[in-house]
């Protein structure tokens, strides 16, 4: 042990994953094994409750009880999107005052609290937020460990090979379209859209529809094909993520195929899938395009699923379009067993590097060997391109008979 840790605080931050609240049970129950004598406070709402001073501890009961969490999706202390250097919106929130400097803020309320190690739980926003705070601690003389941990199920943190809760929001992506590809028999030639979450990276589109495409090959179709029960009206039947083009004419002519052999197209969008596009002809429209605290264009309001829907509803002739998005339903899940196991390897090695006073971002490291490791704050970043060559995914491009993109496009921020 490098220093005597007495006091040790957690924060969610960012959108939800489904690893928040598991992370969480796996650090009180480690520290509870390693060092009982460790007092653990969660502050509320993430960075928000930080600035504000808001925490709640960590009892008896919490600790005895704390794998509970494991069980369950969403995170128990809440979440929210503040970044410590957009002093302008900390303000506008009311979280600090005209002239206060958030990171100091932070680091006080940190000192205040007896806080000797801060675990910050988050995408590549709430970890580079985390990286700024652990420069400014370090800056400034402040003798703290930060030590984060990568959720997002963009997966796209370098140099996190995967980052926690990605798996179970593929799967839980898939699940849901599984119900909702129905809507197809509702209506002659019908177009289905599933915009499914991702801005700058399409692991998650592509892992969805994965998963989804195997979950379809499992049910039973080869009794009643003459009689409308066929796995190629439920199947996706394309795949646009941000890292490849969309070339509509070309994909236009390949869909309407499907649409004359099934009555019906599928499609799987990442929200950030043409993004760049969509934002140009919005402009030339005159309308504002919003942005949040990380200076991000609203996805919402840019709306990839329904321009997508208007463009190829067009082109192929629907009678009936619809988008269904299933990011919430997705992100909000507790753990599969896969992430789990990952979630639990990641939390028992920030603990270590906690008590050792290494900080970083814990995680497989990719030019470590897929090592998990504290990876060095100033070597974590979001925006890691999904690979469109990925083995997984050309084979099934292949098979739904949709050309495999040559290379992968880097998208920009």
């Amino acid at each position: 042990m490098a220093k005597q840790v007495k006091k040790v605080a957690f924060l969610t931050a960012g959108g939800l994953a489904p690893c928040l609240s598991s992370s969480i049970g796996f650090l009180i129950d480690e520290y509870t094994k390693k060092a009982p004598e460790v007092e653990m406070i969660g502050y509320v709402n993430g960075y928000m409750g930080l600035l504000k001073g808001e925490s709640i501890p960590v009892t008896p009961e919490v600790r005895k009880h704390a794998l509970v969490l494991t069980k369950h999706g969403g995170s128990p202390i809440g979440n929210s999107r503040v970044k410590l250097t957009n002093v302008k919106d900390c303000v506008k929130r009311g979280l600090v005052q005209e002239g206060q400097d958030p990171l100091k803020v932070a680091a006080d309320q940190l000192v205040k609290d007896g806080v000797d190690v801060l675990h910050t739980i988050g995408g590549d926003d709430t970890n580079t937020t985390a990286a700024d705070l652990a420069a400014y601690l370090k800056t400034n003389n402040y003798d703290l460990t930060v030590v984060g941990l990568p959720k997002t199920i963009d997966n796209d943190v370098y140099p996190i090979r995967q980052s926690l809760g990605a798996y179970t929001a593929a799967e839980e992506g898939a699940k849901f379209f599984m119900n909702v590809v129905k809507e197809n028999s509702a209506n002659p030639r019908a177009l289905i859209v599933h915009e499914v979450m991702g801005r700058n990276c399409g692991w998650l589109t592509a892992f969805t529809a994965i998963y989804y495409h195997k979950m379809i090959a499992r049910k039973s179709f080869a009794l009643l094909p003459d009689f409308g029960l066929t796995r190629g009206r439920q199947d996706v039947h394309a795949v646009y993520v941000p890292e490849s083009r969309c070339r509509f004419e070309d994909e236009a002519a390949r869909l309407r195929k499907v649409m004359e052999k099934y009555d019906c197209v599928n499609i799987f969008v990442s929200e950030g899938a043409c993004v760049k596009e969509i934002i140009k002809e919005m402009k030339k429209r005159g309308e504002e395009v919003p942005v949040d605290a990380f200076g991000h264009p609203r996805l919402d309001k840019v709306n990839v699923g329904q321009w997508f829907a208007k463009r190829f509803g067009e082109m192929l002739g629907a009678e009936k379009t619809q988008v269904f998005k299933s990011g919430y339903f997705a992100r909000a899940a507790a753990p599969n067993k896969k992430d789990l196991g990952l979630i639990h390897t990641c939390c028992v090695k920030a603990v270590e590097s906690a008590l050792a006073g290494i900080g970083g971002v814990v995680g497989k490291d990719e030019d470590q060997k897929n090592i998990v490791r504290a990876c060095e704050f100033e070597r974590v970043k979001g925006g890691k391109p999904f690979n469109v060559r990925n083995s997984r995914f050309r084979k099934l491009l292949k098979e739904i008979g949709q050309p495999i993109p040559r290379k992968t496009r880097v998208v920009k921020k």
